[in-house]
């Protein structure tokens, strides 16, 4: 490879690092504290703050304009000047220059069209931020916290439902704990969650452990699986009658728990629940009360497969099922007998959506909308995976709070830091001049290491620290190898580039040898290892590849710089070789 090839090399691998390392940079560095805990907290969080906001910018903006029309707007509110010129030029008017607090908020047609603009701009700036932290490289349980949660099977219930057919009962029980432990392996890696570690405790329970910030509810979605959707008949009737009850009754309705005061307002076979539609925050707005029936007209154990897909009119996300043959049968039975009525999606206990049924639905194939694109998505991975015939129940949940983390990450850091000091002070004692080639290199590699972490949203541990520390050491190993072949070459009387052109050719595969072998024994740990195994392996692996990397690329096009452009005739590469 020539000079100009490395450095093109080089410079691109550079460039593309810091691509892949920039949203880490933007969320740690970059984003606020308290930014990074509204980020962090419930969408129904940031929606109260962007709420707040508006109201307080709403109120700051009238008080001034009170106090003095004509003064300039500060320069925190420079979104809504930008949104009073769009104004003005949809009406038709001139823009006043300089913009006043007068003039911004005589723009807005209604007072509700400024709040709403004030609370975009909110809400923008902090799922922005949450944006940079999905993008950005995770921080394990160990240094950040999260959640850890006990599910309880229930093996009896197993074994009851095969009844006498059973000849082995521990034998069907450890396979009813290998089958739940996969299937939740399968779908909680389907929702990205980042390491998690899932194992078996005693003889009925799993131990899940989920680090970073866990939401409970979405956790409980998951592994209760099929079950969070049905399909219900809507009582028509009932509700209109509902509604008119509810109307007239707003205050004495609904008990704390959210059970009627009443149970006679509906039919005993049915029951009340909110249906609900997507805001601009991605959250469930409630819309109003429906009345459906108790008994489940189809739910998860009969779906076969589900696919994503468009509306042609809307363009909103749908979910596509496709029934087995039973589910297909009752479904084209029950919508024979009971067209011109309308049927109910069922989600969470909430009715994400409900439509006529026009005509029988024969064939299986059913469609369902409601739901946004990342919930579409959410509830397609859970319906694909093969239905759980273990029962489950969510035993405990416990949050695992940070506070050992802060401890954690500076020891860390302190580690990989005196490790990394320790050995470019050596190197640059014992070989001089060339030791500062080494350092850069060892620089690079952690710049490309955390880049490639970043890059895939991997999670960092302590163990991955670990994995970091030795690479450190081993990334060393592959420049003292190529010193000292430049050193023999030297002393055999070669001058500067013919040494240097020598010594790496000479090195090159011993140093190849030695970091393929280790390479291959990082792959099958990060393969066959779970957990803080797993996160050493991934570190160490990535490490072996940018120390190869640096020591054979970037060192080599330093050694060169200087032959070619400094015009260096010596190698300063030790105290005994002039």
């Amino acid at each position: 490879m020539s000079k100009r090839s490395r450095f093109v090399l080089i410079l691109a691998v550079l460039v593309v690092c810091f691509l892949f390392l920039w949203p880490s940079i933007s969320w740690y560095a970059l984003t606020p504290k308290e930014d990074q805990a509204l980020a962090l907290s419930s969408l129904e969080k940031i929606k109260d703050y962007s709420n707040q906001m508006a109201a307080e910018n709403v109120a700051a903006l009238k008080s001034a304009m009170k106090a003095n029309p004509s003064a300039e707007i500060d320069a925190e509110y420079s979104y809504l000047v930008k949104e009073a010129k769009k104004n003005y030029k949809a009406l038709g008017k001139d823009v006043p220059s300089p913009m006043t607090v007068r003039d911004v908020l005589v723009s807005f047609s209604t007072e509700a069209d400024l709040v709403a603009t004030i609370e975009s701009h909110y809400r923008d700036d902090i799922l922005n931020a949450k944006d940079k932290y999905t993008n950005s490289v995770k921080l394990g349980l160990d240094l950040s916290g999260g959640m850890s949660v006990i599910v309880k099977a229930d093996l009896d219930a197993v074994v009851a439902a095969q009844g006498d057919a059973v000849e082995d009962e521990l034998a069907l029980r450890e396979t009813a704990m290998a089958q739940a432990i996969e299937t939740l392996t399968s779908r909680i890696d389907k929702f990205g969650l980042s390491e998690p570690v899932i194992r078996q405790q005693g003889d009925d329970r799993i131990y899940i452990e989920l680090p970073g910030a866990a939401d409970s509810s979405r956790i409980n979605s998951i592994i209760m699986g099929k079950g969070i959707l049905n399909i219900r008949l809507v009582d028509s009737d009932a509700t209109n009658a509902f509604q008119d009850y509810y109307s007239a009754n707003p205050g004495k309705t609904f008990a704390s728990n959210g059970e009627l005061l009443n149970p006679d307002v509906i039919p005993a076979d049915t029951e009340v629940l909110g249906y609900y539609t997507k805001d601009d925050y991605g959250l469930d707005e409630f819309v109003r009360y429906m009345v459906v029936k108790k008994d489940v007209v189809l739910d998860g154990k009969y779906i076969k497969s589900a696919t994503v897909a468009s509306d042609n009119i809307t363009g909103k996300p749908e979910v596509h099922l496709t029934l087995d043959s039973e589910g297909a049968e009752i479904f084209g039975d029950f919508t024979t007998s009971h067209v011109g009525e309308s049927l109910a999606i069922v989600s969470d206990d909430k009715i994400k959506s409900y439509a006529s049924i026009r005509e029988p639905i024969p064939g299986g194939n059913v469609s369902i909308s409601g739901f946004d694109l990342e919930e579409a998505q959410n509830l397609q991975k859970v319906l694909q995976t093969a239905w759980l015939s273990v029962p489950l129940t969510v035993e405990s949940q416990q949050v695992v709070g940070a506070s050992l983390g802060e401890k954690a990450i500076n020891e860390g850091v302190k580690a990989l830091l005196i490790g990394l000091l320790a050995v470019m002070v050596f190197m640059l004692l014992y070989y001089k001049g060339a030791g500062f080639n080494a350092i850069v290199a060892q620089v690079l590699n952690l710049y490309i290491m955390f880049s490639i972490l970043s890059a895939f949203n991997l999670t960092i541990t302590l163990p991955s620290i670990a994995g970091m520390i030795l690479t450190i050491g081993m990334a060393v190993d592959a420049n003292v190898i190529i010193f000292e072949r430049i050193k023999e070459e030297l002393r055999s009387g070669k001058s500067r580039a013919a040494a240097i052109t020598a010594g790496f050719g000479h090195a090159f595969w011993a140093i190849m040898d030695s970091n393929i072998t280790t390479f291959i024994a990082a792959i099958f740990l990060s393969q066959l290892g779970t957990g803080s195994i797993q996160g050493f392996a991934v570190s160490l692996a990535i490490g072996v590849v940018s120390s190869v990397f640096t020591a054979l690329v970037v060192s080599r096009l330093m050694f060169d710089f200087n032959t070619d452009v400094i015009k260096r005739q010596k190698v300063s590469i030790s105290w005994r070789i002039k």
